[in-house]
């Protein structure tokens, strides 16, 4: 499969950009076509500009500054999503990635009477999303109700891409890890991406 895989990570030396590197070696091994998109190395702008926000109900909608992440979206059959999870919510850099890239005429289309956007991403087969987080698993469960995991699952990609495999790892606790705990993970991860 093409397959595209997104950190968003500030630190190289980070367990996100350690994890990352497992995923893609994983991938390169089973033969699959990767593309990396490290968003913090390459600078990725997050805000979405003026233009791209007034043609949001315009066709086309403005992407001439992200083509090249819009076009690597496009062709992308698997998407790996490696990220820190941060006050139960995405790294801002990570959010602008969704409010720029999955942009209508790219990720969906608006429908006519302004109802129930229609999904676009029907290329896309399985996604991947991995996530570090520092509290235990019962707070993101029981007290927050998983709100990063609602979000991408209903909510982008039940709406841009519902016929998508959905899957999601988060490693709780991840500040106080020894190396066992994360080879464990890194043994889930493998076991997750053997199936692509």
């Amino acid at each position: 499969m093409k397959c595209l895989v997104v950190i968003a990570h500030p630190l190289e030396e980070s367990l996100c950009q350690s994890l990352a590197f497992q995923v893609c070696e994983s991938l390169k091994a089973a033969g699959h076509e990767t593309r990396i998109e490290n968003l913090y190395h390459n600078n990725f702008n997050a805000a979405l500009n003026s233009a791209e926000r007034a043609s949001y109900y315009k066709h086309p909608y403005e992407s001439s500054s992200i083509q090249a992440e819009v076009d690597h979206l496009l062709s992308a059959e698997g998407l790996v999503i490696c990220f820190p999870t941060w006050w139960f919510g995405f790294p801002a850099i990570l959010k602008g990635w969704f409010d720029r890239i999955w942009g209508p005429g790219i990720a969906y289309d608006h429908a006519t009477d302004l109802g129930a956007i229609k999904p676009r991403l029907d290329k896309l087969q399985k996604v991947l999303i991995i996530t570090t987080l520092g509290s235990p698993w019962w707070v993101d469960k029981l007290i927050m109700r998983q709100p990063v995991k609602r979000i991408l699952k209903t909510a982008i990609l039940g709406t841009c891409a519902p016929a998508c495999q959905f899957e999601m790892l988060t490693l709780y606790k991840s500040e106080q890890l020894n190396d066992t705990q994360v080879s464990a993970f890194v043994k889930k991860i493998k076991r997750a991406l053997s199936t692509w």
